[in-house]
């Protein structure tokens, strides 16, 4: 048999077992398909949503295991238990941090603790924790990057066409990553963190980061004023970013809904094997991945490989659509944003101090009067929210104590 006959039948072995993978994983996820073909997930509840990212956090974790393993022990101590907080003391500090540092290990940490894994990011990147000054205990963390480029619900906000989304995306940022942490989260800590957002400090960061930034396409100098910022809920419709106001001001407002597109209901193990399978072929699109590419690159990349297979392209609608919000830094942000001109008006923009302190009122201390149950939460609960990997050390950690 010649050289190139037995590269034909290795890749059509190939094709065919990574078919038969793909099928059995969307159908151990409860997906089933319509008659035209099109994927229906099983259901639209949290608790539908989060088996369904049940196999990216499991990946998730298991690549992280000997990082929680080295870092747990150490870190543990900056969550709080219930009885570490005093609500009417709670006094939030933003502190913007970098990669490798212990800060920004403490914020994988936290990150990892999501029932929906988060995003790396891409791009342009701010990353903050959100201490209580009152105990050094850790409230929340904040992660903004560079936005998706297609996202009709924002580009229809703005009235954007193509070309003018290309020349001033640059001045939107994604939440990628928003969240309090318990017991936090049971004071309704995930408003005040989110409202952080729109604070003097992070438009200012940005500003001092990036405020001189050059097109990925263009490759020309911008001037970019971080006038707004996108967040979509992980688990369909908000009660967190819904009817997020402070003093009269709109923090977050609803835009709509995603078109139910995109890749995470495909496991990083199945995508690595898709990746070889396109280095097989000889496909670019396998190691193309570089900065500059966009966020779509993991999208676009697992598109062809499916298409290369014969699968159809609704394959990646995979249903769950997120709701979306947008927050305006500057009072003009859509207007400059749609006609590219225009001086930022940010006479409702308050340091994070103030924001903080409206919020406090607004929602913490009547939280903690109605719901005191926050006070029985204790920090060794982490590790269950680490899963499995972390238990281990946690037990070895309190026969040490």
């Amino acid at each position: 048999m010649g050289k190139s006959r037995r590269a034909v039948i290795t890749v059509s072995m190939r094709e065919a077992t990574l078919k038969k993978r793909l099928r059995s994983h969307l159908r151990s996820l409860g997906f089933t398909k319509t008659d035209d073909g099109m994927l229906t997930p099983p259901g639209s509840g949290k608790d539908v949503i989060r088996a369904i990212h049940g196999m990216q956090r499991d990946d998730k974790l298991s690549a992280s295991q000997r990082f929680i393993s080295q870092n747990f022990p150490k870190l543990i101590g900056y969550f709080a238990s219930g009885t570490d907080v005093d609500p009417a003391r709670i006094s939030p500090v933003l502190q913007l941090i970098s990669s490798d540092t212990w800060e920004g290990d403490l914020f994988r940490l936290a990150s990892l603790t999501w029932s929906v894994p988060v995003s790396n990011g891409f791009g342009r990147r701010l990353r903050y924790l959100v201490w209580d000054g009152h105990n050094g205990k850790l409230i929340g963390i904040i992660a903004i990057g560079d936005p998706v480029f297609n996202l009709s619900v924002r580009d229809n906000l703005i009235n954007w066409d193509t070309s003018a989304r290309g020349d001033r995306l640059v001045n939107i940022m994604d939440a990628y990553v928003l969240g309090a942490l318990p017991p936090y989260n049971m004071l309704l800590g995930g408003k005040l963190v989110a409202c952080l957002i729109r604070s003097r400090d992070i438009y200012d960061d940005f500003a001092k980061s990036y405020g001189r930034t050059t097109g990925i396409i263009s490759q020309e100098e911008k001037k970019a004023r971080l006038l707004a910022v996108t967040t979509s809920s992980s688990m369909g419709r908000s009660s967190v970013y819904n009817r997020l106001k402070l003093g009269g001001v709109e923090y977050f407002r609803p835009i709509g809904y995603t078109g139910g597109w995109g890749h995470f209901h495909i496991p990083d193990c199945l995508f690595a094997e898709l990746r070889d399978y396109l280095r097989e072929i000889g496909h670019p699109y396998a190691d193309l991945h570089r900065f500059g590419q966009g966020p779509n690159w993991r999208m676009r990349t697992t598109r062809v490989a499916l298409r290369k297979l014969g699968f159809e392209e609704d394959l990646l609608r995979h249903g769950i659509q997120r709701e979306v919000f947008i927050c305006q830094l500057a009072d003009n942000a859509l207007k400059i944003l749609h006609g590219g001109r225009g001086r930022p008006i940010l006479s409702s923009l308050l340091s994070a101090g103030d924001v903080a302190s409206l919020a406090m009122e607004r929602w913490i201390l009547p939280r903690s009067e109605r719901r005191p149950e926050f006070k029985a939460w204790k920090r060794e609960n982490i590790e269950g929210l680490l899963g499995a990997q972390c238990m281990e050390v946690a037990t070895k950690l309190r026969v040490q104590m």
